[in-house]
């Protein structure tokens, strides 16, 4: 067992030691990590708790990117300066929106070691779309079509939800398919296709709560008509139409995380509209639904 933990210090130490390499800078040897290895390479550190950027020259001088406050509290972005100096100016690769974090500094590197050099492999990697496929079901009073009794139909429908695969995502874009059903009440029943923006005002890696928008819909719409024919016979006729509209229908939602894959959902999905008249009836359209990561 000795045996074991001793080589596995090792390894470890050994992993370490290739992870990153001692430098001189002026007058300080530090040991220093490379991300990113090309025409310019970046390397950094954390230093008594202070996190220190340097770049590397082809002929091999070493510059640290430094952001210190001037006599006005203001930083004085001196790494932008030195990215200039370093970077050819003919490759035309700007700096201005570039941070003085690894992510930030490690794309415009990347972005400069593959302009100027056609034989450099990428160290970015591009985030992927991510796919949600959900089920939902609930019901609604049809908040904007006149409905005297405020009679409640159930709904049921899909929806797919198009995310940036990160942590914490904050946009989405959705695609819904849903079916609200007639009811004895009010014999009104609507099929809808929408396309929506979501934008999550909370988002953690277990708990999203978001607002939505339909900006675009299709919806078939069937109207049935009961009344007493000239026998007294009771008659039923049925209208049909299909609308598109660009309503903005506005509503508030929320997420929870249940496995690595899976959420349930829990939304108020249409609290008001901009291009369509609410009813007399305050909004009651609520749905649950669950969603999976295809």
């Amino acid at each position: 067992m000795k045996n074991i933990i001793l080589a596995l210090v090792f390894l470890l130490s050994f992993f370490v030691a290739q992870a990153q390499e001692t430098y001189t800078v002026g007058e300080e040897t530090l040991e220093l990590k490379t991300e990113v290895e090309g025409n310019l390479d970046l390397l950094w550190n954390v230093i008594n708790g202070q996190y220190r950027y340097f770049v590397r020259t082809k002929d091999g001088t070493i510059s640290e990117l430094k952001n210190t406050k001037g006599s006005n509290k203001k930083f004085q972005e001196e790494y932008k300066a030195t990215l200039n100096s370093v970077m050819d100016s003919g490759y035309n690769v700007s700096i201005d929106n570039v941070d003085l974090t690894l992510p930030s500094l490690k794309k415009v590197i990347d972005l400069y070691n593959g302009t100027s050099d056609v034989a450099y492999q990428s160290v970015v990697k591009k985030a992927k779309p991510q796919l949600r496929l959900g089920v939902l079901g609930g019901i609604t009073n049809f908040p904007f079509v006149e409905n005297p009794d405020n009679a409640l139909s159930p709904i049921f429908g899909t929806e797919l939800e198009v995310i940036s695969n990160k942590e914490k995502p904050r946009h989405s874009g959705f695609f819904q398919l849903r079916h609200a059903l007639e009811n004895d009440e009010l014999q009104y029943s609507s099929t809808e296709l929408s396309l929506g923006y979501r934008y999550r005002f909370v988002s953690t890696s277990k708990l999203g709560v978001y607002a939505n928008v339909k900006f675009a819909t299709l919806s078939f719409n069937k109207v049935t008509y009961t009344y007493e024919n000239n026998n007294s016979q009771l008659v039923s006729t049925s209208d049909h139409e299909t609308i598109f509209d660009a309503p903005f229908i506005f509503g508030i939602g929320g997420e929870y995380r249940i496995s690595n894959r899976a959420f349930i959902s829990l939304n108020y999905n249409r609290l008001v509209a901009i291009f369509l008249d609410n009813s007399d009836n305050f909004s009651t359209d609520v749905s649950l639904g669950f969603k999976m990561i295809l």
